[in-house]
């Protein structure tokens, strides 16, 4: 009976937990400069991971976050404020790039992210913008703005 009594109690507290976001994983696609996947899995409450894998300039990005959905926005249901941080690993041409020297790149750096998504109640979507600027380290040094995006996931 204690073994059933701390069972329910485990499965209450993780409904819980678990209630805080609108879905556990979902997966998609993320249109921007940077065109790729993405997923988000929520690590209990709050807290989410995502991954990215992007293409740009005849390369790729990888990119990891630790996201932290916090508010809900314009006191809209399952419409949801989140930032976070990660970093990135590419491989770039950067032939197609004008800003730095031809010859092929890779890019290690950091990223942050600040983003809107909703999720649909009815449907099992979740869409969201999103800007995700980046630091490099190495290669192709310095600040990059640009990788803002819209993301389009289905929601497992």
């Amino acid at each position: 009976m204690k073994r059933f009594i701390l069972a329910f109690i485990v499965m209450i507290t993780m409904t819980t937990l678990s209630s805080a976001q609108e879905y556990e994983t979902a997966a998609g696609l993320r249109g921007g400069l940077y065109n790729g996947v993405t997923i988000k899995h929520f690590l209990g409450g709050k807290s989410a991971v995502e991954g990215i894998i992007t293409t740009r300039w005849q390369g790729f990005n990888i990119t990891g976050l630790y996201e932290l959905h916090k508010w809900r926005a314009f006191d809209v249901d399952r419409l949801n404020w989140y930032y976070g941080i990660g970093g990135h690993l590419g491989i770039w041409d950067d032939t197609y790039a004008t800003w730095v020297t031809a010859g092929n790149s890779v890019v290690i750096g950091v990223d942050l992210i600040l983003g809107i998504e909703y999720t649909f109640d009815e449907i099992p979507v979740n869409i969201g913008v999103d800007w995700k600027p980046a630091f490099n380290f190495i290669g192709a040094d310095g600040f990059r703005g640009d990788g803002g995006a819209f993301s389009a996931r289905y929601v497992f």
